[in-house]
């Protein structure tokens, strides 16, 4: 079989190479803090596209400092009293898309809330110096200020806090909620159910985000994660601080968050990804205490992999 990484039996054993900082606890037990003392002030407003068989909303919340954070929200017509509801994320530097790809599980019964990330391409503010987008480098954002600072650390507030909202929503049951997405999305999903351990299924394919220090030892840092490259060339040349910026990358490593996460997982997986390495995602998910599958694509990359939205739906279907 092609490989780029290990074997699956090696993937299955592998425990991850990024370092854990001392304090990783405490520092996600302090942001929380930091998220439920926000007043969210989430507005609904009605979407100029609508079809016959949902509605269609522009959600607005505040993030914790201070951004407005936009999702578009698609809520069934059809279904009476409280129903499931899915949480969507998106790819590294892109927006919550069309309304399209939120209409089939609309038509499943289900309420689906997509986010923009903050600061990306979409509608959502990154508060951090100037209002508006910031794009791209957000995994460094942060790495030479204080720890809580980190973009990222907001960035996965805000997909707990998005959740919360969903789940107080009237018309959704809020023991019935999903998240899933794909590279980033797949690591939001991941922060989501870490933070908000109410997400019952997630569905998190070839995660971003997980074990930094694996995907530079395999000289990946590249395409998604050329900004760690960027970032020593520029500020660590002669990389006299990796240990010490490694252990602060350890801060937003989702392998140090997924023991949080009690919702079942079903993980999609391309052994050929060399975006975000195979390895790296199971640095992660052999950290899941929680009921978990995967669904392995031997000679699939970063890309769509064919079935696996089916599989996802099935999946959802058991909320």
């Amino acid at each position: 079989m092609p490989s780029l990484d290990m074997t699956i039996e090696k993937l299955l054993a592998y425990e991850g190479r990024n370092p854990r900082p001392a304090d990783f606890d405490d520092y996600w037990e302090r942001a929380l803090t930091e998220m439920r003392a926000v007043d969210p002030a989430v507005e609904l407003v009605p979407s100029s596209f609508q079809t016959p068989y949902a509605e269609c909303f522009d959600l607005h919340f505040t993030g914790v400092r201070g951004a407005r954070i936009h999702a578009k929200y698609v809520r069934p017509k059809h279904v009476e009293g409280p129903h499931p509801a899915i949480v969507q994320f998106h790819g590294y530097y892109s927006n919550c898309g069309e309304w399209l790809d939120k209409l089939a599980y609309a038509s499943l019964g289900f309420s689906v809330v997509s986010m923009d990330a903050r600061g990306q391409g979409g509608s959502s503010e990154d508060t951090g110096g100037v209002k508006g987008t910031t794009f791209n480098g957000h995994i460094i954002r942060g790495l030479n200020d204080h720890e809580d600072n980190l973009l990222f650390r907001h960035i996965f507030l805000d997909t707990a806090q998005l959740a919360g909202i969903v789940m107080n929503l009237h018309e959704v049951d809020e023991n019935r909620v999903g998240a899933l997405g794909g590279s980033q999305g797949g690591a939001l999903t991941i922060a989501c159910a870490a933070l908000e351990p109410r997400i019952k299924r997630l569905a998190p394919m070839y995660p971003f985000l997980c074990d930094y220090k694996r995907v530079w030892e395999m000289n990946q840092a590249a395409n998604a994660y050329a900004e760690l490259k960027t970032f020593f060339r520029f500020f660590d040349p002669q990389r006299k601080r990796e240990d010490d910026i490694f252990t602060r990358l350890g801060y937003i490593d989702l392998q140090f968050l997924a023991n949080r996460i009690r919702g079942e997982v079903l993980m999609g997986v391309g052994l050929m990804d060399a975006v975000c390495p195979p390895s790296t995602q199971f640095a992660a998910f052999n950290k899941m205490t929680a009921p978990k599958s995967y669904e392995i694509y031997p000679d699939f990359g970063h890309e769509g992999l064919p079935g696996f939205t089916e599989k996802t739906i099935e999946f959802m279907l058991g909320l």
